[in-house]
């Protein structure tokens, strides 16, 4: 079976879609595939009657390759087109972490393409811990320190998990076995420029033009994007939900899926 790919200007995006009627486009975080939110909210959107569509942002395979110098604008650019190509006019747009981040953005350069927006695991400012752990991340690749996979793991469950998971000894195994088999790769290139697609500035004036109707949903156990963060996202979209999910860390759309997406969907339906 070929698979589908959309040209974007010089860009190509694998992308996958599932069920039918109004489209709901979700875009992935730094590193992440679009097949995560496979998972557990592409089911749900299907069910309730929707079309789900996924895509692997530049810098992850199969998409093309990033290249050095990537910006916020450019994967805005690429939602963008990729939304005119498949839907070929607005729809409900979904984002996690830098996914929120492209999407927010896109809702004050193309606000034409968004007939509703869900936040997750965002924020409209950075602080000292954000910047500290983005800088890291960029050491970490740029030094091309390949740690050992269960320090690896051990390290990536403690920064994205909730306590609650982590004191559960078979859902905590669970998650030290899918780390270990998914390690980060510090020697691709492709993907090192989305590590430099980073909320650097105060954002918040600018969202407070935001005219799209939008739920912001934190997590309440998230160390990388705070659930303060997005009281604080949500206080300037002007009329825009907040939500916060107990017992969720940033992963919290795979930590608890039935709660993230009882929310999106009852925002949806609103």
């Amino acid at each position: 079976m070929a698979v589908p790919f959309v040209n974007v200007g010089a860009v190509t995006l694998h992308y996958e879609e599932s069920g039918s009627g109004d489209a709901v486009v979700l875009v992935a975080g730094t590193a992440a595939r679009g097949r995560t939110w496979r998972l557990h909210q592409v089911p749900a959107l299907v069910a309730a009657g929707y079309r789900a569509i996924t895509f692997d942002n530049r810098g992850v395979s199969p998409s093309d390759p990033a290249k050095t110098g990537l910006t916020v604008d450019d994967l805005v650019a690429d939602t963008a087109g990729l939304i005119e190509r498949l839907v070929g006019g607005p729809c409900r747009l979904v984002g996690s972490s830098m996914g929120a981040h492209v999407v927010q953005e896109l809702l004050l350069a193309r606000p034409d393409l968004a007939t509703q927006a869900v936040l997750m695991a965002s924020r409209g400012r950075p602080d000292a811990m954000s910047r500290a752990l983005a800088a890291a991340e960029r050491a970490l690749y740029d030094e091309r320190v390949r740690l050992p996979g269960v320090y690896d793991a051990t390290t990536r469950a403690v920064q994205n998990l909730s306590p609650s998971t982590l004191q559960d000894e078979q859902a905590v195994q669970d998650w030290l076995d899918l780390f270990e088999m998914s390690p980060a790769d510090v020697t691709d290139a492709g993907l090192r420029p989305q590590l430099d697609v980073e909320l650097d500035t105060d954002r918040l004036a600018a969202y407070r033009r935001i005219g799209t109707p939008t739920l912001v949903l934190s997590f309440a156990d998230d160390v990388m994007a705070p659930a303060a963060r997005g009281r604080e996202l949500a206080d300037a979209i002007p009329g825009a939900q907040y939500a916060e999910i107990p017992a969720a860390g940033h992963y919290g759309y795979l930590e608890q899926p039935d709660a993230v997406n009882d929310a999106m969907l009852t925002f949806f339906k609103g």
